[in-house]
């Protein structure tokens, strides 16, 4: 397992617009310095808002009306979980329990929200695969997105698509640093990137991917983010 990782912000992302050959762009924004180049092994953590504005996921709503996306909220839900004055906790067609079922106004122009993709993994391997087309290196893909958590204040980044790297380590029935056999961890690694590469790029500086290098190689495989979305017959709060 590593015990080094290095992360960093790609500079250099013009905006994104419907259409837009995302992979394309961020090939050639890390083909070389200051951002590249690219080795086997990196993990490129790319934000969904620029992948629903590449695939087209952006609605027209009434910017006059600050509550006019619940509309898109409810439609883009297949079930509605909690209600708290303006907040709708729902589950997506994707497994995930979120927030406004992911429907964003931040990042977008006024009159727009922004939707989520509407198959993340896929998303992820058109990245991964146009990178290896372009440059010749074989790295991870995550797609990630902001998310609250039911239990814990504040926010915090996580995979919502991965390509060529794990959503979750099973480290069940192997030893931990004692010798006792661990019975329950498993370590959601696609989570974790995700949030160590918000840390460089941040909620309001324009920095849309980066580059998270040195992770286990064991982590890289294929996998998809249903690894990370915990099946109904295990959640004890539904």
């Amino acid at each position: 397992m590593t015990n080094r990782l290095a992360a960093w912000g790609v500079t250099g992302i013009p905006e994104i617009r419907p259409d837009d050959q995302l992979g394309e762009i961020i090939a050639e924004a890390c083909s070389g310095e200051p951002n590249g180049p690219l080795v086997d092994g990196d993990v490129l953590v790319v934000t969904q808002k620029i992948v629903s504005k590449a695939e087209g996921r952006l609605v027209a709503i009434d910017a006059s009306d600050p509550v006019s996306h619940k509309r898109l909220v409810e439609e883009e839900a297949v079930r509605i979980v909690r209600r708290r004055g303006d907040l709708i906790i729902t589950e997506t067609t994707h497994g995930f329990v979120c927030a406004n079922s992911g429907v964003d106004l931040s990042n977008v122009e006024r009159g727009q929200a922004a939707l989520l993709p509407k198959d993340s993994d896929r998303s992820a391997r058109r990245i991964r695969d146009i990178i290896r087309a372009r440059l010749g290196v074989e790295v991870g893909v995550i797609v990630s997105d902001t998310f609250g958590r039911a239990w814990r204040k504040g926010l915090t980044d996580v995979a919502i698509g991965v390509a060529g790297i794990a959503g979750v380590v099973d480290l069940r029935g192997t030893p931990d640093a004692l010798g006792r056999v661990m019975q329950v961890t498993e370590v959601a690694v696609a989570d974790e990137l995700a949030s160590a590469a918000e840390l460089v790029m941040g909620k309001s500086s324009g920095i849309p991917v980066a580059v998270v290098r040195g992770v286990d190689a064991a982590w890289l495989r294929e996998s998809s983010v249903r690894e990370l979305v915990r099946p109904p017959q295990e959640d004890l709060f539904r």
